[in-house]
């Protein structure tokens, strides 16, 4: 007598339950960021800072309920991106009326 084939077994079904909500400190990220950019410079820049990085430690500990890492990190790219423009800025005025000013003084006029 031959031995009978092997049966092999299918994989579990997924559970059903909650789908994945996405994090809403991901979506205020987000949002902040953009008014950064838009509306509020300073403020939606600081606020997108922060709750992304919230909204990242909230997700990593929440994985499989809480989704909206893309969010969050888009969130941070465009609060932190604005805040280096602001300092780009800013020093490329310190640096041209300093220029200008120091001409001034050394030129005697």
């Amino acid at each position: 007598m031959s031995d009978p084939a092997p049966v092999s077994v299918p994989p579990p079904a997924p559970v059903a339950g909650r789908p994945p909500t996405t994090s809403t400190l991901a979506v205020v990220s987000l949002v902040c960021g953009i008014l950064g950019w838009t509306m509020l410079p300073g403020l939606g820049s600081i606020v997108a800072i922060i709750t992304g990085h919230l909204a990242r430690s909230e997700i990593r500990n929440a994985s499989p309920a809480l989704e909206g890492d893309g969010l969050a990190v888009a969130g941070l790219v465009l609060g932190y991106s604005m805040i280096a423009v602001a300092v780009a800025a800013i020093m490329m005025f310190v640096v041209f009326f300093g220029g200008i000013f120091a001409l001034a003084a050394f030129s005697g006029a």
